[in-house]
């Protein structure tokens, strides 16, 4: 006698998966404030967009460095596509959200704050306002629904357009990012710094 399977489908209202991102966004903001980060840039002021690069990066809405986090929306609609297709779009992106908030706080600890300041070019980081980590996870998010809607061929035209345009600006980008926190290379640094 054959026994019925029971189907588990993970169910994600979009009003709830709207209340999960809300909720995993105050919370990240409130870890970082308990972290001692500051809630706006230190210069008292918020820019939409700071393309300077010194003491302002990460602490304004959008930066130089706001592309590679669209970048990790892309990657993370890629790999949640592959290993959790069956679970539906909400909750991965809901997963997502959580990735990149366990990444703000990781990047945000005073280990990793500490690493960016030795091993990469980022010698006067202090870490992240408040409110760039939350752009930052949102530039996540409009990277996730870009990908989501792109052909495969557009979104890694797109991620390739903007490594190499940060790398020409400012001779950094995701890729220069991950290995030097994870091999720093002297010869980069040494070209990074100009």
């Amino acid at each position: 006698m054959k026994t019925k399977r029971k189907d588990f489908r993970f169910h994600v209202s979009t009003s709830g998966a709207i209340v999960g991102i809300v909720l995993m966004l105050a919370m990240t903001a409130a870890i970082l404030l308990a972290m001692g980060r500051p809630p706006i840039c230190t210069c008292g002021y918020v820019a939409l967009w700071h393309g300077a690069i010194d003491g302002g990066n990460s602490q304004h809405l959008l930066d130089w460095y706001s592309p590679s986090h669209v970048i990790h929306g892309f990657l993370f609609c890629g790999a949640t596509w592959l290993l959790l297709r069956h679970l539906p779009v909400r909750l991965r992106l809901l997963i997502a959200v959580a990735i990149e908030a366990a990444w703000e706080l990781t990047e945000n600890s005073p280990m990793v704050i500490d690493r960016y300041r030795t091993a990469t070019m980022a010698l006067g980081y202090t870490g992240d306002s408040v409110l760039n980590s939350l752009s930052d996870i949102s530039c996540m998010m409009i990277g996730f629904a870009i990908a989501r809607h792109l052909p495969v061929w557009a979104t890694i035209a797109l991620a390739i357009t903007f490594e190499l345009l940060t790398l020409a600006v400012i001779r950094d980008n995701l890729t220069l990012n991950i290995l030097m926190l994870v091999w720093p290379v002297d010869a980069i640094r040494h070209w990074q710094a100009g």
